[in-house]
């Protein structure tokens, strides 16, 4: 997704937050078979992109999006702890983001409530809702691509239990 580096006008928004020695750390984390950073670019940059097509504030939507998944998780990670992640992450994501910028309430709402309805924390404007649906598009596709091989072989067994009740 190299789009974004040629449109100025989302680098310039995002620049002080992809030059972030911390946010950078984000880079060597997989997250949906590639690294929460990609993933967090992705949303950021589609995010921003419908939000300025709405002519709503696409500038915190792109900063939002960007710090959505920004918390930090050791490799190491047990399935249980992925799981909870999947309901906290939000929290700490917003813990972060605060504490290495300075957000407004609105960008603090689109990472907090990204993950509804997941996480029950609703979304209070437009620019959160489409982070929200974003990040589950982009997340769907991630995994769609991650787990393609899987994902056709369950399909074609699928093809064949249901071909197999079939009376011809």
């Amino acid at each position: 997704m190299s789009s974004h580096k040629k449109d100025l006008q989302y680098m310039s928004i995002v620049n002080n937050i992809l030059d972030n020695d911390e946010f950078l750390k984000i880079k060597q984390i997989e997250h949906h078979g590639i690294s929460r950073y990609d993933h967090s670019l992705k949303v950021s940059y589609y995010s921003y992109k419908i939000a300025k097509a709405l002519h709503l504030d696409y500038e915190q939507t792109a900063i939002g999006g960007l710090l959505h998944d920004f918390f930090l998780s050791p490799e190491d990670r047990t399935q249980k702890d992925r799981l909870v992640s999947v309901f906290t992450h939000p929290k700490y994501a917003v813990e972060m983001a605060r504490t290495h910028f300075d957000l407004t309430n609105k960008e603090i709402d689109m990472i907090r409530s990204h993950m509804f309805p997941i996480n029950l924390s609703v979304p209070k404007y437009a620019e959160s809702w489409i982070v929200s649906m974003v990040d589950k598009c982009v997340a769907t596709n991630e995994f769609a691509i991650k787990f393609r091989f899987r994902l056709k072989y369950a399909y074609n067994l699928f093809l064949l239990f249901a071909i197999s009740f079939i009376k011809f």
